[in-house]
């Protein structure tokens, strides 16, 4: 490959990075959607199963689903499912695809700032297949780390041909991919300040004498554009736009803890001690899981003074070799700095690091590895063929890891019971693991690790909500109905537990109080359809007929094609009297699902034939 040209070489390796992508992430399109957030970004979200619309697109920009605010995420999805269906091997392979470009197109970016192939490659391909992305790739629901990171690299790679010619269109490209970039995944909002990194190397744009000014004639590249920083406006624009709708999303949606619920000195320490972690799993990558708890305390006084010590030592180091190996600095700068907005000073969700969080940031480390690598082993012996081996034996040994990784997430028992055997107090995989049990029929188990889950974080909603439905399906009537008022006493806006609650109510002839959790559901879920069905039908079973068709019309309106909707109708409009308006809903009923015999049973109950 040496005596290739430049551009060629360069094809090649790009070409091979994109492919050892591929390849060592292969399986995963044999994986199924998995039973944490997929339902809420596909497999149950009404506006993307609907695939590509106007009025889903509209939903994608106007949204703040999953508290945030992502409408390219949104319509990757849509475009997913309108080719592929819930079949959940386009999806993985859409993301798969993704992950290989972001991979080849990050080799080009660095081998055209720095003019240095097997750095940049090394690095590129350990980002390829490190067991840290399988997170971002193999699973559907984080769509916009892959997505997010195609923007970030256009963008870094439009801010390139920038700087080689300052011109108005070019920089445009730049304003747009970051845009595009913050619609897919708002943890972008870093993007400007790392260009400022790259001003300082590989580019040399940061004049000694002050960053406010147009650059010097002595740096490497000339550009007569405005100064480094005077040119970053618009983008650092962007960035705090994009902040103020981030916070607005994840305050309205929930996910935002409050600042009393974890002291500050909680979060800054694991902060800290989550650097540390994530550096120590990038260089050895293991007990990688799918979640894992915040530790809502601070960290034993060892676990805090290693971590101090190794930010102190990269920071001296930094400083120290700044200027000899400026890419040390960079790549440092590089990785703390993008991971700022999820390190959890301000903490969104319950997780105390995750391992998705790396995409963008691990960035930084393997490029301080790969160019540090090359100039500690100058005047090696054999330098060419040591390095050579040593970083295929890395790309290999990562690369087993990754496709051993892969296999957690071939199953949903597969990967909550990875997640609890690497980690302690997983409350959260404990009850993600109880569902899967409860879907393949293992309800006894299932209801152990949901009341495991409750034993280590008695507040946990989602373990007594879970806890109460298994409880429901095997008649035991009065502990599901103990675990539905335990999981709205923690969170009594919980709209699926106020209508299952009003079922089991009703069920024992307590129609009053199934008709206040009906209420309640439809008061905090709006579009609550079985909730408006089920207290028409508590409302008709009093004799309220008149109430019960009001509900029965609202939960038509919300949706005029459900079949049991229709048929509640019909039986209302049949018990007043109204033989049309009844005949009306059972022909709708009969037109949504021919051939159902319930609705033939209600047509002949009228006297009609059911094929008139």
């Amino acid at each position: 490959m040496r005596s290739l040209p430049q551009s060629p070489q360069r094809l090649l390796i790009a070409v091979a990075v994109a492919l050892l992508a591929v390849a060592v992430f292969w399986q995963v399109q044999g994986h199924p959607f998995v039973s944490f957030d997929d339902e809420l970004y596909v497999t149950a979200n009404p506006s993307v199963l609907r695939g590509l619309s106007k009025s889903g697109v509209a939903w994608a920009f106007s949204t703040t689903h999953s508290t945030n605010w992502h409408p390219l995420t949104w319509l990757s999805h849509m475009v997913d499912v309108q080719l592929f269906g819930l079949n959940p091997r386009g999806h993985h392979m859409t993301s798969l695809f993704l992950h290989a470009m972001n991979s080849s197109l990050l080799f080009l970016l660095l081998s055209r700032m720095t003019g240095a192939n097997w750095p940049s490659a090394f690095a590129a391909a350990a980002f390829a297949v490190h067991p840290m992305r399988v997170e971002s790739v193999a699973w559907i629901a984080e769509r916009k780390d892959v997505l997010g990171g195609l923007f970030w690299i256009l963008t870094m790679g439009a801010y390139v041909r920038y700087t080689e010619r300052a011109a108005l269109g070019r920089y445009l490209c730049v304003v747009l991919f970051f845009a595009l970039g913050l619609m897919a995944k708002p943890m972008l909002v870093t993007l400007p300040f790392a260009l400022l990194l790259l001003d300082y190397w590989p580019l040399s744009r940061i004049p000694r004498w002050g960053i406010l000014f147009g650059s010097p004639p002595d740096v490497s590249v000339q550009t007569n554009g405005p100064g480094v920083l005077v040119e970053k406006i618009p983008l650092f624009l962007l960035t705090a736009i994009s902040c103020v709708f981030t916070y607005t999303a994840s305050s309205y949606g929930g996910a935002l803890i409050e600042h009393g619920k974890i002291p500050f000195l909680v979060k800054a320490t694991n902060a800290l001690v989550s650097y540390a972690i994530y550096i120590g799993k990038t260089m050895w990558p293991s007990s990688l899981a799918v979640f894992y708890p915040h530790p809502n305390a601070i960290p034993p006084i060892w676990t805090i003074a290693g971590a101090t010590a190794l930010a102190v030592a990269a920071t001296v180091a930094s400083i120290q070799y700044g200027k000899k190996l400026p890419y040390l600095a960079v790549g440092l700068l590089w990785f703390t700095g993008t991971l700022i907005p999820v390190i959890g000073l301000v903490q969104v969700g319950s997780q105390g690091m995750a391992d998705r969080y790396t995409y963008i940031p691990s960035i930084g480390l393997f490029i301080a590895a790969a160019w540090g690598i090359r100039d500690l082993s100058a005047g090696w012996r054999q330098r060419k063929r040591v390095l050579a081996c040593f970083f295929g034996v890395v790309i290999v040994v990562l690369s087993a890891v990754t496709l051993r990784q892969l296999t957690y997430w071939s199953s949903n028992t597969a990967l909550f019971t990875h997640a609890i055997e690497v980690t302690s107090g997983n409350y959260l995989a404990e009850s993600k693991l109880g569902v899967a049990l409860a879907t393949q029929g293992k309800t006894e188990e299932a209801i152990t690790h949901y009341r495991k889950a409750i034993a280590i974080l008695p507040t946990f909603v989602d373990a007594h909500y879970n806890l109460a439905v298994d409880l429901a399906r095997l008649g035991r009537t009065d502990e599901a109905i103990a675990s539905y008022r335990k999981t709205l006493e923690y969170n009594p806006r919980h709209a699926f537990a106020h209508n299952n609650l009003g079922v089991l109510l009703a069920e024992r002839g307590d129609l009053d109080a199934a008709i206040a959790q009906y209420k309640e559901a439809i008061r905090t879920r709006r579009n609550f359809l079985l909730a408006y069905n089920n207290l028409g039908a508590a409302l008709g079973r009093q004799g309220k007929h008149d109430e019960s068709i009001y509900y029965f019309m609202q939960a038509a309106r919300l949706n005029p094609r459900d079949v049991m909707t229709h048929l509640n109708l019909g039986v209302a409009w049949q018990i007043k009297g109204n033989l049309d308006e009844a005949l009306y809903h059972f022909r709708e009923a009969q037109r949504l699902r021919p051939g159902d015999p319930a609705i033939t049973k209600q047509l002949e109950a009228i006297g009609l034939p059911a094929n008139r």
